[in-house]
């Protein structure tokens, strides 16, 4: 099955291999340079000389260490505009209050909007960088410099954009950013990083989850170790995919995925789809998925059924977007011809019911 999905992505033969390895003591040197490794390609990738910590847990582990860890605050702001904003709200409100500030999901984020939040007091600010449930790219630079202003904490789900992205932690002034390991890395699920500056520290609150408290993994980095047992077969993977990732180059790795989703966006709007995503100056479609309305003639069991049965994979919407939008992801060591051959088998599908004009052999 050709895995065309927001994650977890297809992986690369080497990182099924690298998990295949004998198992090694994790508290030995090898797992160290393992896990030494891993941390520093992680901080090229998230554009930062800080702390970065890898847990063994999904992406919603690592948001929840960010949040839990630094919610020392008398009140945070939560941006919404797709699933994983709320998501986010729905984290924060278990430590402390919340103000999400809601908007349409598909809709561009109104800064004017955040910067009132910001004013009536909140303290920190938690947003997603790449919201991949409607295929739209927000403005983290632009979000961090008004949380700034207001002296706020900035906690960044970047879970799908690093590795993707360009993603710049320090020079946006991101405190706290988390990436999830099968997303735009490659790599399996059950690995999450979250990268912390110093100054988060001061948001610090100890009454946070006990296996998800960064600072006993602050205190064990020093040794190149985690706290406790760690999914060693995943650091092999993670290892090989972050070898892949330096092996391609960074700013290749991205380049690639731009161009992947700008040609999926030509073929959409060729073909006379509709992208779901509105954006204004300040946003953009996301690099790493693509977001499509559902067309008429169709439904969402039928497009997706018959994908299914090319041995393809693609995304449905989530909550109140069932049935009416579909996914296309393009993350991690996706090539030219995944994305040709998705396009051509959505192609016959559409063309066969008449939906839309065949237009993929025009723009190849």
């Amino acid at each position: 099955m050709l895995l065309m999905i927001p994650g977890p992505v297809k992986l690369h033969e080497r990182i099924l291999r690298a998990m295949a390895r004998p198992m090694i003591g994790h508290r030995t040197k090898e797992f160290s340079e393992i896990l030494e490794f891993c941390t520093e390609m992680l901080k090229k990738l998230f554009g930062t000389k800080h702390d970065v910590f890898i847990i063994s847990g999904s992406g919603t582990a690592g948001l929840e260490s960010a949040i839990a860890c630094f919610s020392k605050v008398k009140r945070v702001t939560c941006i919404d505009n797709g699933k994983f904003g709320d998501r986010l709200g729905r984290i924060a409100e278990r430590y402390t209050d919340v103000d999400v500030v809601r908007f349409e999901w598909g809709k561009s984020i109104d800064l004017d909007e955040v910067e009132r939040s910001l004013a009536e007091g909140s303290e920190a600010l938690a947003f997603v960088h790449n919201e991949t449930s409607t295929g739209i790219l927000n403005p983290a630079k632009e979000i961090s410099k008004i949380a700034k202003k207001y002296d706020a904490l900035v906690i960044m789900d970047a879970i799908t954009s690093v590795g993707g992205d360009y993603v710049d932690m320090d020079g946006w002034k991101v405190d706290v950013a988390v990436v999830g390991s099968q997303k735009c890395l490659g790599a399996p699920p059950g690995l999450c990083a979250v990268a912390v500056n110093e100054r988060a520290w001061d948001f610090y609150n100890e009454r946070c989850p006990f296996y998800l408290d960064l600072k006993a993994y602050k205190k064990k980095l020093s040794e190149f170790q985690t706290p406790y047992t760690p999914a060693v077969s995943l650091f092999f993977a993670l290892e090989e995919a972050l070898k892949i990732i330096d092996e391609e180059g960074i700013e290749n790795r991205i380049k690639r995925h731009r161009e992947l989703s700008a040609f999926i966006r030509r073929w959409v709007i060729e073909s006379g789809l509709e992208l779901f995503p509105e954006l204004n100056e300040i946003s953009q479609y996301s690099n790493t998925v693509t977001a499509i309305r559902m067309p008429k003639g169709i439904t969402d069991k039928e497009l997706r059924g018959e994908m299914k049965r090319f041995g393809i994979l693609i995304s449905g919407g989530q909550e109140h977007l069932k049935g009416k939008i579909f996914r296309i992801g393009t993350m991690g060591n996706v090539t030219f011809r995944d994305v040709v051959t998705t396009l051509s088998c959505l192609e016959r599908i559409l063309v066969g019911r008449g939906i839309i004009k065949p237009v993929l052999s025009e723009i190849l």
